[in-house]
């Protein structure tokens, strides 16, 4: 089949790949345009260095980065190779990176993919130019290398063309053409192109053509400093563009890779040098090329001080040319993926370096082609992520520049970001305030991790300390907070909690048709349920509460699902979906005296057989309206309160005032989230993703296959009896040794798999850590080892739930 009518805009990385990749899955008429020459566009593909690091903390960057080097590596153009697998090195020359080292060869190993950890001596026999005194160990990949970006570009066009792909150089987009909703075909300086589909890989540039098709792109190009040096005498003779593994020091925002007997020097220590993307120059009016700005040499100053001292050998070269290259970033460094939510057709392909463009271009080209990406899970990448924040100007720049000056940086998990801060508040947060919390971001709120007026909880408690990279951003007040929910009550603070609202005389049939579970239930039901994609993956969780004949609350994970809703709603009109959840707020009541703090306050039922397990009511908490929903992630008795933002603090104070003469307390989410692996409850994004389908993870429970028919289902009757891999519930018995998520398993010396969530269960005194693992390893009372740095901790697998199995403190 020749497939629709497909315009890709930009002959970069990206769009030769995905023009490779689509044309190799049958969809054939297609054109490429680019208003630069052929192969070299002038992009930051025809700049780019070319280093290909494939170490990630995220599973899909290492994936699509793995999928990268396996192509290029298999392209050449006349005999001359698209890749130089030379190896990847890291080295550390500080005690804290060598640490770092280990996490990240963690990551790696957790990943699939071979990598070492090697010695200072180790390190100067893979780069002898390095300074023997400066290292402390370095990190090996093997299959890293040197991406040749051009050569690649030009391989994957002439397979492309080889298919009856077009590519028109020299053709400048002036506009995305669109009628009712969908884009028509894309006008450029040499005439109109018809299309149905729109691809926007247009690199640097994505955010000006985007905004033809009116889409904002979170997207800042920023320049970044490439220099190379003369010959180095020490190099003297090399024939060979590449010998050496490619090199990162990350202490101090450097790399290096040869070319032939000079060396190629990237830094990122500079300070961010952000450009507009309506202020780059033209194909024509550039000197050099458009991604290229004019070397200052300041900025580089520092760099070739400590490059001198880490390769000594380059004291005796002198740095003969350089760049500020121009490349984009996003706020929270990922990929910007997925089909405008406005314009139908209108896709963009975004902030995708070298290192990721051919994985990019196959999950695209798959996503395009079948509807749905089966080579990759990309929930991190889709463009639609973001909040109606996140897309602000102000924001955009200040997070893009933060990441460009941590691009090298050791983060920790929990480790908030910086300006601006803070943007979204609930209506309890003076009162939390008061209280000294200790707050974290969740998509832009500020939410407490513990109260520092709970400090006296902690005496005669044993909490144990962790390790000390563990103790970042912890307290043992938080031991304290979950102890005391299970003993009394607690109040949580749940607004970060995405809240949607599907109204309308086809409500429950459009629900029916989205979700794995039954919600056509009765007025009051609330149902926990998965979002499925048509291959069977988790796209969410959710819980759906139906409040009225058609009217229902959907408890959802954040703005994908919104979109996953929109997209999906009948074309008569029939179904509303809006987020409610600025306009609202949620008080979580949980505890064993969560009743008693509740009930005086009511007129309602709130007994046991008042208001059942899973059910909702309206009524009113003193003088404050609220929808009632007796559910609880921390597996405890108690309720999700949800009113008004105005009333919220009404709400808050009058809970606490009951709640206080009972010992109850106000308690942060490193509380909850010990409280919640204690009961086994999974976290889509964490636990469980788009790779993942329901049996898998331990959420089978969540579908009714006797139901009608939903999204996926056909998919998840074919994997129903093919279940390979599932999510386990693992236990460490070594208090300091609890871990924080992504760490390989290992089944003696053979990685297994890796964990996704993990901590300290304060209620059954053990270490918790939730881990995918083949079926055969996940029989309870396996002793398994988690790699955690440079150690090796015993876990046993356990059965699960590890808390009140019974469910009866949850039912009571």
């Amino acid at each position: 089949m020749a497939g629709p009518r497909v315009v890709i805009i930009g002959a970069g990385v990206v769009g030769a790949a995905l023009a490779d990749e689509i044309s190799a899955r049958g969809w054939t008429e297609v054109t490429v345009v680019d208003q630069g020459p052929l192969p070299a566009t002038g992009g930051s593909s025809s700049h780019a260095p070319g280093l290909v690091f494939q170490t990630n903390s995220s599973k899909t960057m290492t994936e699509l980065a793995r999928y990268t080097v396996e192509k290029f590596c298999s392209l050449d153009v006349d005999g001359k190779p698209c890749f130089l697998q030379v190896g990847g090195l890291e080295v550390a020359t500080t005690p804290e990176r060598l640490v770092e080292l280990h996490r990240r060869h963690g990551w790696i190993t957790a990943w699939g993919i071979e990598s070492r950890i090697l010695t200072p001596d180790e390190c100067v026999e893979q780069h002898p130019l390095v300074n023997r005194d400066k290292v402390l160990g370095g990190l090996l990949v093997p299959t890293d290398g040197l991406a040749k970006a051009v050569l690649a570009v030009e391989a994957q066009i002439r397979r492309a063309t080889d298919r009856g792909v077009r590519f028109l150089a020299r053709h400048e987009v002036l506009d995305v053409q669109q009628s009712e909703g969908r884009v028509t075909g894309v006008l450029t300086d040499q005439g109109e192109i018809p299309a149905d589909i729109v691809v926007c890989c247009a690199g640097i540039w994505g955010p000006k053509i985007a905004r033809m098709a009116g889409m904002n792109l979170p997207l800042t190009p920023l320049a970044h400093q490439l220099a190379w040096t003369g010959p180095v005498p020490a190099l003297a003779g090399q024939t060979e563009e590449a010998v050496r593994p490619i090199l990162r020091h990350q202490d101090a925002d450097l790399y290096y890779r040869d070319r032939f007997d000079g060396i190629g020097i990237g830094y990122y220590g500079h300070r961010p040098m952000p450009i507009s993307a309506d202020d780059i120059l033209s194909v024509d009016e550039a000197d050099e090329m458009p991604s290229v700005l004019k070397f200052t040499e300041d900025d580089f100053a520092d760099a070739w001080t400590e490059t001198q001292s880490l390769l000594p050998a380059t004291k005796e070269a002198k740095v003969e040319e350089g760049i500020n290259g121009l490349f984009s970033f996003t706020t929270d460094n990922f990929p910007l993926l997925g089909e405008s939510p406005d314009v139908k057709g209108f896709w963009v392909a975004e902030a995708v370096w070298v290192t990721h463009s051919a994985g990019v271009g196959r999950a695209m080209a798959e996503w395009l082609v079948d509807g749905h990406c089966s080579s990759f899970d990309l929930h991190e990448c889709d463009v639609n992520r973001f909040e109606p924040h996140q897309l602000s100007p102000e924001y955009v720049l200040a997070r893009d520049c933060q990441n460009f000056v941590e691009v090298y940086d050791i983060l920790h998990p929990l480790q908030p970001s910086g300006h601006p801060r803070p943007i979204r508040t609930s209506p309890f947060h003076e009162r939390q305030r008061q209280h000294g919390a200790f707050f974290l971001e969740a998509n832009g709120w500020e939410r407490p991790q513990w109260y520092e007026a709970n400090a006296g909880l902690v005496e005669g408690r044993t909490i144990p300390t962790p390790n000390e990279w563990a103790a970042q951003y912890w307290s043992p007040i938080v031991g304290a907070e979950a102890q005391a929910t299970r003993e009394t009550v607690a109040m949580y603070d749940m607004t970060a909690l995405k809240r949607l609202e599907v109204s309308g005389p086809g409500a429950a049939d459009f629900l029916e048709r989205l979700v794995t579970g039954k919600v056509a239930k009765s007025v009051g039901s609330v149902t926990y349920t998965l979002l499925l994609d048509h291959d069977g993956g988790i796209r969410s969780d959710i819980t759906v509460a139906r409040l009225a004949r058609d009217l229902f609350q959907v408890g959802a994970n954040g703005n994908l699902d919104l979109d996953w809703f929109t997209r999906h709603l009948p074309a008569d009109g029939s179904v509303q979906v809006r987020d409610i959840t600025p306009g609202t707020c949620c008080v979580g009541l949980w505890g064993p005296l969560a009743r008693k703090v509740l009930q005086p306050l009511t007129d309602e039922d709130f007994s046991n057989d008042g208001l059942k397990y899973f059910r909702a009511q309206r009524a009113h908490i003193g003088s404050v309206p609220v929808t009632a929903m007796r559910l609880s992630y921390v597996g405890e008795l108690g309720w999700e309160l949800y009113t008004t933002a105005d009333l919220g603090q009404k709400l808050w104070d009058t809970l606490w005032r009951a709640a206080e003469p009972l010992g109850g307390i106000i308690a942060g989410r490193g509380a909850f989230n010990s409280l919640r692996l204690e009961k086994g409850y999974r976290s889509f994004g964490t636990d469980m993703t788009y790779e993942h389908d329901p049996y898998e993870a331990g959420v089978g429970f969540a579908v009714k296959l006797d139901k009608g028919d939903f999204i996926g289902k056909a998919a998840l009757e074919r994997r129903k009896a093919d279940v390979r891999r599932k999510l386990t519930c693992l236990t460490i018995d070594d208090p300091r040794s609890v871990v924080m998520g992504k760490e390989p398993v290992y089944d003696g010396g053979r990685a297994v798999g890796y964990v996704t969530s993990a901590a300290y269960g304060y209620t059954i005194g053990k270490g918790i850590a939730y881990a995918w693992l083949p079926t055969e390893l996940t029989a309870p009372g396996t002793t398994l080892h988690l790699g955690y740095f440079d150690q090796r901790v015993e876990a046993v697998v356990a059965e699960e739930p590890l808390f009140d199995p019974t469910m009866s403190r949850l039912r009571g």
